[in-house]
């Protein structure tokens, strides 16, 4: 038998158990008995003509795609096996959906397991395939990828001198992945330069070090590169060690937190609810809304904030997605943060990893997440309530963004409420400056005097929390002066705790 002889013959079992399902749907009897008894006759006659004109688009489609399929099984230039065609049918039917649609076979999703717990082989990237292109998304922190200075929307061309524009995205990263201490070219092709560069690279087992925490004089610093399993864990142990540390210098307790988000890519669902938990009290966190309306859930904040009320500066940019977005959309729609940085990626959409007995699963698209104010960020992103940007380039023509990506979903109607500016910002927020001066340095992330847009979330938590420094620290938002040299950082001694632009890392 062949496969579209196959094909056909489960197809006839099926289609009886569909037209079944729509003749037994009833229908709440509005009208008079007379009319309803017509109306019933009429709308069986409707829904068995739209099923069968259904079927027989399905069976006409279905038996094109087994005719594909015989010829090239017969007529390729060289054999097939049918398991290949049937895996790139598969493979074209879930991932030309959505970006974030795919099909995983065992081995993948392995894969995909052990990289959400935090430990894997590889480089240290956040990719995402786009129209047979694989573009980053966000290095991950202290990687090889990141210690190579590959950035967010940097396009792969090739790996080890071989083009990977016919792969598909898992057989991409595959070629990415291998024996740590091995070494592998990479040839990435930078939009904002038009420049392509070829980088050598050696792997590693990647262990993700989620939070990294600092002090800077009063003001505490928790940066989360990505949502794993322990996020909340981590970034609540680090907030108390900030305590702690405060509390041995002469300032005591903080004035402000900072809560680096740029360039977290995401991750689990349940962990950016937790982690906004931890700042928001009281009301929705996050809603998701997907076809089936019983399948639509909220959640809600559980009476703490363990800041107890501080001033919060969220740093985003574009590489910000999906997770870093509910938390950001979260503190912002309940003021309970102030945005500062760049507009998010605009992930707003939610995959479910659905089994398939022994056969790996489906990472498949099955809603939208909405923030509490019901907007869906979805091709849209989370625009910062103080925009600062990280130099003095343009970078508005290569910024990447969801809304770039091929086959996005579309965000939902107009009829959503639309965002509003905030009233609730301090006086100071209208003055920080939005661009660094001309000579400011370039970014070096083991130099946080280089880093422009930590520094005004710095000056504007300094100069709210009054004191001596107050003035000056205003005046250096609107303001900013060029590091008089940019140095190594040192953890600070105890008489330093206070002065702004040291820091105490934890």
């Amino acid at each position: 038998m062949n496969f579209r002889a196959g094909l056909m013959l489960g197809l006839a079992c099926s289609t009886i158990g569909v037209a079944s399902g729509v003749f037994l749907a009833s229908r709440p009897a509005l009208l008079p008995p007379a009319w309803a008894e017509d109306s019933a006759h009429k709308d069986a006659t409707n829904a068995a003509s739209n099923s069968d004109s259904n079927n027989a688009e399905t069976v006409r489609m279905l038996t094109l795609l087994g005719t594909v399929m015989d010829i090239a099984h017969s007529e390729y230039v060289t054999p097939l096996p049918n398991k290949k065609l049937i895996r790139n049918a598969i493979d074209g039917m879930i991932s030309n959906l959505d970006p974030h649609s795919s099909y995983m076979d065992a081995q993948q999703l392995k894969d995909m397991q052990d990289e959400m717990s935090g430990q894997f082989g590889g480089l240290g990237l956040q990719v995402q395939g786009d129209a047979g292109h694989v573009r980053v998304v966000s290095p991950i922190d202290d990687t090889p990828a990141a210690r190579a200075g590959i950035q967010s929307g940097d396009v792969i061309t090739m790996v080890d001198n071989k083009s990977i524009a016919d792969l598909t995205l898992d057989q991409a990263v595959r070629k990415m992945r291998g024996k740590p201490g091995t070494q592998i070219i990479l040839t990435i092709l930078r939009p904002k330069t038009g420049k392509v560069q070829t980088i050598t690279l050696k792997r590693e087992i990647i262990h993700v070090q989620i939070v990294r925490s600092a002090l800077y004089g009063r003001v505490g610093y928790i940066r989360l590169s990505e949502f794993d399993d322990d996020a909340e864990k981590e970034l609540h142990k680090a907030y108390v060690k900030l305590v702690q540390s405060v509390a041995k210098t002469p300032g005591k307790t903080l004035s402000g937190l900072i809560l680096d988000l740029r360039s977290d890519p995401g991750g689990k669902l349940d962990q950016a609810i937790a982690v906004s938990r931890d700042f928001v009290k009281d009301g929705e966190i996050v809603s998701i809304r997907g076809r089936h309306p019983e399948g639509n859930q909220h959640w809600d904040g559980v009476g703490k904030d363990i800041t107890h009320g501080l001033p919060i500066i969220v740093l985003t940019n574009a590489g910000s997605a999906s997770a870093s977005e509910i938390v950001s959309g979260a503190l912002k729609d309940h003021h309970r943060g102030m945005i500062m940085g760049e507009r998010t990626f605009g992930k707003g959409s939610v995959q479910t990893i659905i089994p398939i007995a022994d056969q790996g699963a489906i990472r498949l698209t099955t809603a939208r997440y909405y923030t509490p104010s019901g907007r869906s960020i979805q091709g849209l992103g989370i625009t910062p309530d103080i925009p600062v940007l990280a130099s003095r380039d343009d970078d508005t023509l290569f910024t990447f963004h969801e809304a770039d990506l091929a086959h996005t979903i579309t965000n939902t109607d107009g009829k959503l409420p639309k965002e509003t500016p905030r009233t609730d910002l301090p006086a100071l927020a209208k003055t920080v400056e939005r661009l660094p001066p001309a000579k400011w340095p370039s970014f070096d992330p083991t130099k946080p005097e280089t880093d422009f847009q930590l520094q005004q979330a710095l000056h504007l938590l300094n100069a709210m929390a009054g004191g001596a420094d107050a003035a000056h620290e205003a005046s250096l938002l609107a303001h900013p002066q060029v590091p008089a040299q940019a140095h190594e950082a040192t953890p600070t001694a105890k008489n330093d705790a206070a002065k702004p632009g040291k820091e105490h890392h934890d």
